[in-house]
């Protein structure tokens, strides 16, 4: 398990962003620059959980997603024209900011290369999404960038996993339009494949499935242990949470949801 990076701003914000959790573009002490979320509530502490518990579950999935520190943002660094309620004592969340790539967005799908290794990761992000529940990436938001260099599907925004909940309540699977599957992208990636070898790439993917829930499960235990105690969730939640990942009724449900969620999103030969 990779050592997650704790950094602190050094210079004024230089940019927020426009999307649902208004996260801000900072300079930090590695002089990179990192899109962070923060604490805006005492409910957004359980998307901040999420975030970390997604960044470092997908790792071990072997599926690219930018790396992520625990960034403490000075107050002297926030601009009089970023107008929100946040906690200053609280660490954010920060992805380091990458160059070279774009938002996958279905004006911008067509500029992804039609390969079956692409389809086959995208295959790997939508089981991984149906085995986390998450709720975040779905046919008009697809939480994916492209990196057009190396070609590549980069995975971002874990804040909806866990079917976005407070923790609470047991996990529920995804539907069929609930899913990256239901995407342009997967049509795009899709459209020059026979279904029978869509079918066949995901099937092969079983023993993958197995092998990468059993990483992640030797990391439960330090996953909770690191969850800043700023953000107020014990680890005994933590815990209990991610317990129901490996519950073996899940592990099987998600395996054959996922399977038929694919063929009913596969287009008529």
């Amino acid at each position: 398990m990779k050592t997650v990076l704790t950094l602190n701003s050094i210079k004024q914000i230089e940019k927020q962003y426009n999307t649902g959790e208004l996260p801000v573009l900072v300079v930090c002490s590695d002089k990179k620059s990192y899109i962070c979320k923060y604490m805006r509530s005492s409910s957004a502490a359980y998307k901040l959980a999420s975030e970390f518990i997604g960044s470092q579950m997908i790792e071990e999935w072997g599926i690219e997603s930018p790396s992520l520190a625990l960034v403490q943002i000075k107050n002297i660094h926030w601009t009089n024209n970023i107008v929100t309620t946040r906690n200053l004592s609280a660490p954010a969340i920060g992805y380091l900011k990458l160059e070279g790539v774009i938002d996958i967005t279905p004006t911008t799908c067509n500029v992804v290369t039609q390969t079956d290794r692409l389809l086959i990761q995208l295959l790997k992000i939508a089981l991984f999404d149906f085995w986390i529940a998450n709720e975040d990436r779905t046919y008009n938001n697809a939480n994916l960038l492209y990196d057009i260099q190396n070609s590549n599907l980069v995975s971002i925004d874990y804040g909806g996993i866990l079917n976005t909940s407070t923790f609470e309540y047991p996990l529920s699977q995804l539907t069929t339009t609930d899913t990256i599957l239901y995407a342009d992208i997967f049509r795009h990636l899709s459209q020059n494949v026979r279904n029978q070898t869509i079918q066949k790439y995901a099937s092969n993917l079983r023993s993958y499935y197995d092998e990468s829930i059993v990483k992640c499960r030797m990391k439960f235990s330090t996953i909770a242990e690191m969850i800043p105690s700023e953000w107020n969730i014990s680890s005994t939640v933590i815990n209990s949470k991610l317990n129901q990942l490996v519950d073996t009724e899940w592990i099987e449900n998600v395996w054959d949801n996922f399977i038929e969620c694919l063929n009913e999103n596969l287009s008529n030969e």
